[in-house]
């Protein structure tokens, strides 16, 4: 009986190698792509590092010791300190969390939206014209004069739902406004893909005998344009953190005393030529999360096209 489920378990691993699954191939195909592996590992680190750093560097964030204002690097502030006293590597790290969290959760929404906008829309040819003229809409709207009125608007309200946690109602207006102004680009590639899809014959062949177009989209279709759906997840991630930082930049983000990178900038900019390394920081720490993400999104995109793959 052990040796035949062992002849068993080497033929299935031989059939694999011989007749590897898509996903095998895509696995294969990163595996091979150096810029995934390094953007890949850039990313881990960063991520492991907001989220463990506080447990491990204990320091408080929100700490101020006036006489140890605008402190160089040293064995007590390894990064130094901001203009409150105020230690550099604990609020990056604490910002860092605020950063990846607005990045993640704002991808969901925008990709839930525009997944399902684009599967309505390939697949319904009545839906087809007014969910599309939607989408031209929102994508000639002036998005970052969009985000600033959103905000000023709605931050007061949102900040005396949530009296004590002021940063709490930020937050949830600054995933709600990035997620809503950034879906129109997963719509329009689910669309596309969803448009050829409905013709094959398998959808056919559902359709032929009665399956229901909720059922077919959600058993048929859906499943078939994951690879597409998985590159504009990286890609918003990455374009969510830009905007979120834009915006802490501009003084409209978190309260000013909530750590984020981009207040980070933003307080560091007057101080540039007595303390440049806070501004070196925040923006070393931006820039290698969001091109860490845009290699992992761009590999995973030539590994998925099989005509890049097979150069």
């Amino acid at each position: 009986m052990k040796v035949e489920k062992l002849a068993q378990a080497n033929q299935s691993i031989q059939e694999a190698r011989e007749h590897p699954s898509p996903w095998m191939i895509v696995w294969i195909a990163l595996r091979n792509h150096k810029g995934a592996m390094v953007g890949a590992g850039v990313f881990t680190v960063i991520v492991l590092g907001v989220l463990l750093g506080p447990f491990i560097y204990t320091v408080d964030p929100q700490f101020t010791d006036i006489e140890a204002r605008n402190l160089g690097m040293s064995w007590q502030h390894p990064l130094g300190t901001d203009n409150y006293g105020q230690d550099m590597l604990a609020r990056l790290l604490w910002g860092g969390r605020t950063a990846i969290a607005v990045g993640f959760a704002a991808m969901f929404l925008s990709l839930g939206l525009g997944t399902t906008i684009g599967l309505i829309a390939g697949y319904y040819k009545r839906l087809d014209g007014l969910l599309m003229r939607l989408t031209d809409l929102f994508l000639a709207l002036p998005l970052l004069p969009l985000l600033l009125v959103i905000i000023l608007v709605f931050r007061e309200p949102l900040d005396e739902l949530f009296p004590g946690n002021p940063e709490i109602g930020t937050f949830l207006l600054i995933v709600f406004v990035i997620g809503i102004t950034s879906w129109m680009q997963t719509a329009r590639i689910v669309r596309s893909e969803t448009l050829a899809l409905k013709e094959r014959e398998f959808v056919l062949a559902a359709t032929s005998i009665g399956t229901s177009g909720p059922h077919i989209i959600t058993t048929h279709i859906l499943p078939n344009i994951l690879s597409p759906i998985m590159v504009s997840a990286t890609l918003g991630v990455a374009s969510a953190i830009i905007t979120e930082s834009a915006l802490s930049f501009l003084g409209l983000g978190f309260p000013p005393d909530f750590p984020t990178w981009g207040r980070l900038l933003y307080d560091g900019a007057n101080f540039m030529e007595i303390a440049p390394a806070r501004v070196i920081w925040p923006g070393l720490a931006i820039s290698l999360t969001v091109l860490s993400v845009n290699y992992i999104g761009d590999a995973l995109r030539d590994a998925i096209d099989p005509r890049v793959r097979n150069q």
